[in-house]
C-alpha cells in the first residue's frame, strides 16, 4: 500500500478521484461537442438530437446497476472496482475516437441513416463510461471512512473532475471539438489505468454482520429504492416505443398521467409514508425521498445540456456554427470552474456547520434562480456567461454532496449496487429531458422554455431536499 493512502493525504485523495475524473471527463466532451457535431454537421433536428442523447439514460439503466452489483462480489486483478476501472477506461477511450468519425463509420457500413449510425455510436460510449462510471464513485467509499473524510473524498472528486471539465470546454472552445476529443481519448486512459493500478483495494467491507446479510441483484430493492420514479420510467417506455414505432404523438395526455403518478408516488414516500424502524444507514424510505429530490435536479440539468446549443440558434439568430459552438463551450467552461472551486472549499467547510440536506437545498435554490434569469435575460452572450456563474452554485453541490448524503445511509458490502439504483434518479430523468422536453421545444417557437423548465425542476428539487432527514451531527461529521 502506498504511504499516501496510509495516510490519507491530500495527494492520494486527489490520486483516488481521477478514474471519476476521466469519466466526467468523458462527459464533458459529449457534452461540448455531441449536440454540436449533430446539429452542424449533420443537421439533425432538435428531436432527433434528444433521440441520440436517449441512449447514455438507456446504457445507465442497464449498466449501472447491473455492474454495481458485480463489483460489490467480484475480486480479480487485486480488485473488486480495478478492473471495470480498467476495462471502461480502454473502451470509453476508444469510443471516444469514433465520436467525430460517425460519417466516415456510415460510409464504411453503406449506410445513408445518419441518425441510426450516431444512436449506435452515443450507445456505445455510454455503455463504456457506464462500465466504469459506478465503481469509479464507489471506491472513493471503500477507500475513506464515514462522515467529514467521506465528504472530502467527494468534494475533492469534484473539484478535480471540475477542474479537467473546465480544461476540455477551453480545448473545444480554443482548439475545436475534434482536438478536444483526441486529447480527451489519451487523458481517460492515462487518469484510469495508472490510479487503478497504484491504489490498494480493501479485501472486506464493512462488518462481518452487513457482509452475511448482502444479497446479489435484488429486484425487489431496485423496485422499492425507485418507487418514487416509476411515473417517470413509465413515460420513458411510452416516449421510446413511440420514437421506434415512429407513433406521432399529437397530445400530452401520456404526459399528464406520467405527471399526475410521479406527483402521487412522490408525494406519498415523501410527506405520507412512515419512516423507517431503523434511522440513518439502511433507512429505505430516506434512500427513496433522496432518488425523489435528486431526479428533478437532472431533469433540469440535462435540459440545459441536451438543448442548449439549439437554443443559441434561436437567440443567437445573425450567428453561425463556429459562434454557436464557442458560446457553448465558454458557458460550460464558467460553469465547471465554478462547480471546480466551490466543493472543496466552500461545500465541505460548509458541510461541517450545517446539515449537507440543507446545503444542498439552498445550492439548487440559487440555481434555479439563475435559470429564471436566464428565461428572463439569457439573450446575449456575455449575459449568459454570468448566468452560468450563478448555475455553477448549484452544479458544484449536485455532483459532490447527494453522493455523500447517500451513502451514509444503506450498506456499505452494497454501495456498488446503491450506486447503479441511485444513478437512476439521473438516467430516468435525462431520458425525459430527451424524449419529452425535446418533443415539446420542437414544437414551440420560443426556445427559452428550456430555461423556464430548468427553473421549476430545481426549485422543486430544492424543496424536496428539505423533506430529506438530515443525520446527527455525530454522524455526519465523524470521521472516525
Amino acid at each position: 500500500m502506498l504511504e499516501m493512502q496510509k495516510r490519507l493525504s491530500k495527494s492520494f485523495f486527489a490520486l483516488m478521484t481521477l478514474p471519476a475524473t476521466a469519466m466526467g471527463f468523458a462527459l464533458s466532451i459529449q457534452i461540448a461537442a455531441l449536440s454540436a457535431i449533430l446539429r452542424s454537421k449533420y443537421d439533425l433536428n432538435i428531436e432527433e438530437i434528444g433521440l441520440v442523447w436517449a441512449a447514455g439514460p438507456i446504457a445507465g439503466i442497464l449498466g449501472q446497476p447491473i455492474i454495481g452489483m458485480i463489483s460489490d462480489k467480484v475480486w480479480f486483478w487485486g480488485g473488486r472496482r480495478r478492473p471495470f476501472i480498467l476495462i471502461g477506461g480502454v473502451l470509453t477511450a476508444l469510443s471516444l475516437v469514433a465520436l467525430p468519425n460517425i460519417g466516415l463509420i456510415s460510409s464504411a457500413l453503406g449506410l445513408t441513416e445518419i441518425v441510426g449510425v450516431a444512436l449506435a455510436v452515443a450507445l456505445l460510449m455510454d455503455l463504456s463510461i457506464n462500465v466504469s462510471f459506478n465503481p469509479t464513485r464507489a471506491i472513493i467509499s471503500d477507500l475513506t471512512p464515514e462522515g467529514e473524510l467521506r465528504t472530502r473524498g467527494y468534494t475533492w472528486m469534484q473539484t478535480v473532475s471540475g477542474t479537467f471539465g473546465m480544461l476540455a470546454y477551453a480545448i473545444g472552445a480554443t482548439l475545436g471539438n475534434e482536438t478536444l476529443i483526441y486529447l480527451g481519448a489519451g487523458l481517460v486512459l492515462l487518469f484510469t489505468l495508472i490510479p487503478a493500478i497504484l491504489m490498494e483495494e480493501p479485501r472486506e467491507l464493512g462488518s462481518q454482520e452487513e457482509n452475511d446479510k448482502s444479497g446479489g441483484f435484488d429486484l425487489r430493492l431496485i423496485a422499492i429504492g425507485t418507487l418514487p420514479l416509476w411515473g417517470i420510467f413509465a413515460y420513458d417506455i411510452y416516449a421510446l416505443a413511440a420514437r421506434a414505432l415512429d407513433i406521432e404523438r399529437t397530445d400530452y395526455l401520456a404526459e399528464w398521467l406520467c405527471a399526475a403518478a410521479t406527483a402521487v408516488l412522490m408525494a406519498w414516500v415523501l410527506f405520507l409514508k412512515k419512516p423507517s424502524a431503523k434511522a440513518g444507514k439502511n433507512d429505505l424510505t430516506e434512500f427513496q425521498k433522496i432518488m425523489a429530490a435528486h431526479s428533478f435536479s437532472w431533469l433540469g440539468v440535462q435540459t440545459m445540456f441536451v438543448f442548449y446549443y439549439p437554443y443559441l440558434e434561436h437567440v443567437l439568430p445573425d450567428g453561425d456554427s463556429a459562434l454557436w459552438g464557442s458560446v457553448t463551450n465558454f458557458s460550460f467552461l464558467i460553469l465547471n470552474g465554478v462547480a471546480a472551486v466551490l466543493p472543496a472549499f466552500v461545500l465541505n467547510p460548509l458541510s461541517r456547520k450545517m446539515p449537507r440536506v440543507r446545503l444542498q437545498a439552498g445550492c439548487l435554490a440559487v440555481m434555479s434562480v439563475g435559470y429564471g434569469m436566464a428565461y428572463f435575460a439569457g439573450t446575449s452572450p456575455l449575459a449568459l456567461y454570468l448566468i452560468m456563474a450563478v448555475l455553477g452554485v448549484g452544479w458544484a453541490a449536485i455532483v459532490s454532496l447527494p453522493f455523500a448524503i447517500m451513502s451514509q445511509r444503506i450498506n456499505a458490502t452494497r454501495m456498488g449496487l446503491f450506486m447503479g439504483i441511485f444513478n437512476l434518479s439521473v438516467v430516468l430523468p435525462q431520458l425525459l429531458a430527451s424524449m419529452g422536453v425535446g418533443l415539446m421545444l420542437q414544437r414551440v417557437e420560443d426556445k427559452s422554455l428550456l430555461f423556464a423548465i430548468a427553473a421549476a425542476s430545481l426549485a422543486l428539487s430544492a424543496l424536496l431536499w428539505l423533506r430529506v432527514k438530515p443525520l446527527p451531527a455525530s454522524d455526519q461529521n465523524n470521521a472516525d
